[in-house]
């Protein structure tokens, strides 16, 4: 089904994208295969040559064949190659068309020229398959980042091309919604779709994949069958720079809570969007200060929203943060609170990336700045544009300004989609040191792995509402892997709770 022969490609004007080297690879029809490596070893790349992205949108030198089902993919026209490869991409709002669910999910089939009455019985199916009825006849505008990646998938598969290549698509999902991909893989697995997925979460994956690919520095390292790959041990992922296969490998000894460093108290906090009912109802809230609080939650579920309401960022949420004898209301939160947004092209400015570090700071200070980019594996690339920059860059450009900014509070919202092992761990010894200086943190996430390895306290967040908190101590170790691994017995608590705190 898909071949690549002697291929090797270099990318014009783009300093950071190394491109790939001499590429021979063979992917059968109905065959599962799972790109692995660092970040930069070139999967994306890859992937964009399969799904006709190179040559016909990223300008470089190309050199071989890319061929899907016989088709020569670098000699024909973009529009042809939709026909055979559907794409999801790490951030979905770079593929969306529309302003509105309905559109979205019919836009490639009506693009194929497909008949009224076919699209509407695709798109009936394809929101059976998804689960996603709560999600129709929504602005895509107000979805969360999960919510939207679920919709990106669920318009691919409408159009049912015969390749699906999909880049980091768990990147922003919770475990449900994880769980929910993990069957539509299956599903086109069994319909024998071709897959090409380049992951770096790799566990929802450790019972799908037929083939793993292992890549470093644009060349294909080794190859794997899945049998072979699953008989690796932690300390040799470990040595490969890739996330563990499977949850008896997440063993970490995470720190305890100290909550003798005082509160940051919120009370009064309700937001409700233009039209729609509170996304937010949180009357009074105490967590400890100084710790490292993962704020955990369904897609959805107001996580986001939280955090823009806690910094100030949304005008109509009225409430209060107190703190370090400090009584915050929305202005006075801009000045003490820094967020990292999940999408971080909202929150990138200057012209390179150390001026993006120097204008985050009090007072400026070149060496400063540099000291904290070398932590984030950045310095090599301080002169170049942010916006050049891949999608794991990016948020590490974010995180070092958050750094720079000295706030008391600090929120990073999915501060790990998209990156490798490697620079997971210097995420999170940066989110350590900054508790060390007396920060306090919220870290919204999906990923498990960054949780256990630096976060102290948690903040379970469902519907708007708390739904629970409580340290990551033995106990809360416990309920927390029960949040991750058990969505459906949790979400029937859940409920049961929401019925409850309603009065109903």
């Amino acid at each position: 089904m898909i071949e690549l022969r002697n291929v090797s490609f270099r990318y014009i004007g783009s300093e950071q994208e190394k491109g790939l080297s001499n590429i021979n690879l063979k992917i059968q029809t109905g065959e599962v295969v799972l790109l692995v490596g660092e970040s930069g070893c070139g999967k994306t790349t890859l992937t964009r040559l399969i799904n006709g992205l190179i040559p016909n949108y990223y300008e470089g030198e190309l050199f071989g064949d890319v061929t899907v089902n016989g088709k020569k993919i670098n000699d024909i026209p973009l529009y042809e190659t939709a026909k055979l490869v559907g794409s999801v991409f790490q951030n979905p709002r770079t593929q969306f068309f529309n302003v509105d669910t309905n559109s979205e999910l019919a836009f490639g089939s009506e693009n194929m020229g497909m008949d009224e009455g076919k699209i509407k019985q695709r798109m009936k199916e394809t929101i059976n398959t998804f689960r996603i009825e709560k999600l129709m006849n929504k602005s895509i505008f107000n979805l969360s980042g999960g919510e939207k990646q679920k919709i990106a998938c669920a318009s691919v598969f409408t159009s049912r091309p015969e390749v699906y290549v999909l880049d980091e698509p768990s990147s922003n999902l919770d475990i449900a919604a994880t769980s929910d991909l993990q069957e539509c893989i299956a599903h086109w697995k069994a319909n024998g779709n071709t897959l090409v997925i380049a992951e770096h979460r790799l566990s929802y994956l450790k019972d799908l994949a037929d083939r793993i690919i292992y890549m470093k520095d644009g060349e294909i390292m080794h190859e794997f069958s899945l049998d072979e790959f699953q008989k690796l041990s932690a300390a040799s992922l470990c040595h490969f720079g890739l996330r563990p296969f499977s949850i008896t490998q997440l063993l970490s000894a995470q720190k305890s809570a100290n909550l003798s460093h005082g509160k940051v108290d919120i009370s009064g906090f309700n937001f409700s969007y233009k039209y729609q009912s509170p996304a937010i109802d949180i009357p009074e809230l105490s967590v400890p200060k100084g710790e490292i609080i993962a704020v955990i939650g369904h897609n959805g579920a107001g996580k986001s929203t939280f955090a823009r309401c806690l910094c100030g960022l949304e005008k109509r949420c009225k409430g209060i943060v107190s703190f370090n004898g400090y009584k915050c209301k929305t202005k006075q939160r801009l000045k003490h609170c820094y967020m990292v947004m999940q999408d971080v092209n909202h929150q990138l400015f200057t012209e390179s990336v150390l001026d993006e570090i120097l204008v985050s700071m009090e007072a400026p200070n070149t060496e400063k700045a540099e000291q904290i980019l070398k932590s984030l594996d950045l310095l090599d690339i301080k002169e170049l544009h942010p916006m050049s920059l891949s999608g794991g860059q990016k948020q590490r450009v974010a995180i070092a300004s958050a750094i720079a900014s000295n706030r008391e509070i600090i929120v990073f919202d999915e501060p790990t989609s998209g990156l490798d092992l490697r620079h997971m761990n210097e995420v999170a010894n940066n989110l350590s040191e900054l508790q060390n200086l007396g920060k306090t943190l919220f870290v919204i996430s999906h990923d498990l792995e960054l949780i256990l390895e630096c976060c102290t306290y948690v903040l379970h967040i469902e519907n708007g509402r708390v739904f629970d908190k409580y340290p990551l101590e033995a106990e809360g170790k416990e309920k927390l892997l029960k949040f991750f691994y058990e969505p459906i017995k949790l979400a029937v608590q859940m409920e049961s709770k929401t019925i409850k705190q309603s009065g109903m």
